[in-house]
């Protein structure tokens, strides 16, 4: 997990704390919209994979104010617009969500080959246009 976090504080110009954060809300995203199979997975290969989605599955950002708020009740607290709400709850913008996701994904395409990173992308409408 931490060669992850650094390579996403890097990418993305965001603290640690921030990295794992949204690592794990990443993680837990894939876990409720994805393929079963290939999310626990793709867990697997990361170190610390599970503990981050399940801390993912329990974070409720604080903050965004007004507008975090009217994200969340137009998206229905789901899919990419809620992740998004949530990411923006951790202070990122949209710059460094696209930025932790695209290092996100290179580092489970490295751990799980193409094949199968496609496989579990294609399964979630919209989130190709983010990699």
């Amino acid at each position: 997990m931490e060669e992850l976090v650094a390579r996403i504080v890097n990418a993305a110009g965001i603290t640690p704390d921030q990295a794992q954060r949204t690592i794990g809300l990443i993680l837990a995203f894939l876990r409720k919209e994805g393929p079963g199979d290939k999310i626990d997975e793709l867990l697997r290969t990361i170190p610390g994979g599970e503990e981050a989605a399940a801390a993912g599955e329990d974070d409720k950002p604080s903050g965004g104010g007004l507008l975090g708020g009217l994200m969340g009740m137009l998206s229905g607290g789901g899919g990419l617009m809620g992740l998004a709400s949530q990411l923006s709850g951790v202070g990122l913008g949209p710059s460094e969500m696209s930025a932790a996701g695209k290092e996100l994904f290179a580092f489970a395409r490295e751990k799980l080959g193409d094949d199968q990173v496609n496989e579990i992308t294609g399964s979630i409408p919209g989130l190709r246009q983010f990699m």
